[in-house]
């Protein structure tokens, strides 16, 4: 065995021993898989700061881990194109195959057409409704809400008004976050006033709902959103036009949560554009959804637990499993953090 073979197989092992009953070494490939299998990869758009750092690692790790990775492909943010994107990989020999699904609920149908060609799926950052995928790759969204409200909350002193925009509610990373949100607000700071606004992951609807609410309420004081690798650069834009994009201390200063954990993101937290982000770890998606579709082909079992990579397996519903990545909480305080993902040369 080679040492780039022995490599993987270590790794594999690493994550098997970690959350698996099943021992190293004892499982075999699964039967009429190739020895290096094809692995095909669809990254789920291009208009992304997030994704595009995702599209980037992918190749590396699959490099890293010797996977025979196929040329991605890009659905662009529709639905329609995924499952098109699928079935094309499924016929040019795809054994795995790693996607993000679009609408959580679409998905099913994409996967039971996996299913019945023995395909098996790992699901990065949101997680079907319905159908059958070896394992999920996500973190805890909730966690996301949860944290961007106590931020945001103990930053304004338990009053004022808010205003969030939501990801796609079609999507269980947009209805978790916005939900566990709301409830965090609920019941801890009764005294802020919350304005959820719809977007569907789209920075111009983002920006639209910003200029609205200003212009009704020009006391806003806070700003939460889901996904700043689509709404950061349109969020700053609106608040420098109408001179609110100042420094912490200055009066006029509209406190801002985020989440992804995106380069662009921590230099805002460094200028003071924006307070905090939530660090989501685009290089473990790309590193343990490879991982696992290579597991799936060997024929491993996991189990729910904590894992040696600081991360839980959950049973979500179903029997499907997700492995929750650590997302912490980046500000000023910790934005020079070494380890975070973003601030990682290449990014």
């Amino acid at each position: 065995m080679n040492s780039r073979i022995s490599t993987v197989a270590a790794l594999l092992c690493l994550a098997t021993v970690s959350a698996t009953a099943t021992a190293c070494g004892s499982s075999s490939p699964a039967a009429g898989v190739a020895k290096n299998p094809q692995i095909g990869v669809d990254l789920p758009r291009s208009d992304s700061d997030f994704w595009n750092s995702y599209a980037k690692y992918v190749p590396q790790y699959a490099n890293e881990l010797g996977i025979n990775l196929m040329n991605p492909t890009n659905s662009q943010n529709d639905v329609a194109k995924q499952a098109a994107n699928a079935q094309a990989m499924a016929s040019q020999g795809a054994k795995a195959i790693v996607l993000a699904p679009h609408d959580t609920a679409a998905i099913s149908s994409t996967l039971q057409v996996l299913a019945q060609k023995k395909i098996p799926v790992v699901a990065v950052d949101t997680r079907p409704d319905q159908g059958n995928v070896f394992m999920v790759v996500r973190a805890n969204n909730r966690a996301y809400g949860e944290k961007a409200c106590r931020f945001l909350g103990d930053k304004l002193g338990g009053k004022g008004k808010v205003i969030e925009f939501q990801g796609a509610l079609t999507s269980i990373n947009g209805r978790d976050r916005s939900e566990a949100f709301a409830d965090c607000l609920t019941k801890n700071y009764p005294g802020i006033t919350l304005f959820a606004e719809p977007t569907d992951w789209d920075g111009a609807k983002a920006a639209a709902a910003l200029q609205t609410r200003l212009a009704q309420h020009p006391d806003i004081k806070g700003i939460y959103m889901q996904a700043g690798g689509v709404f950061l650069a349109p969020t700053l834009q609106v608040l420098k036009q109408k001179n609110l994009l100042v420094p912490p201390g200055d009066s006029r200063h509209i406190s801002i949560v985020s989440n992804d954990g995106i380069p662009q993101e921590f230099a805002a937290i460094r200028r003071g554009d924006i307070d905090a982000t939530v660090s989501q770890p685009a290089d473990l998606y790309a590193k343990w959804a490879l991982i696992y579709a290579k597991a799936a082909l060997d024929g491993k079992k996991f189990t729910t637990g904590p894992t040696d990579h600081n991360s839980t397996i959950v049973d979500v519903g179903n029997g499907t499993l997700e492995d929750q990545l650590d997302a912490p909480l980046v500000n000023a305080a910790n934005v020079d953090e070494p380890t975070l993902w973003g601030n990682k040369v290449g990014t």
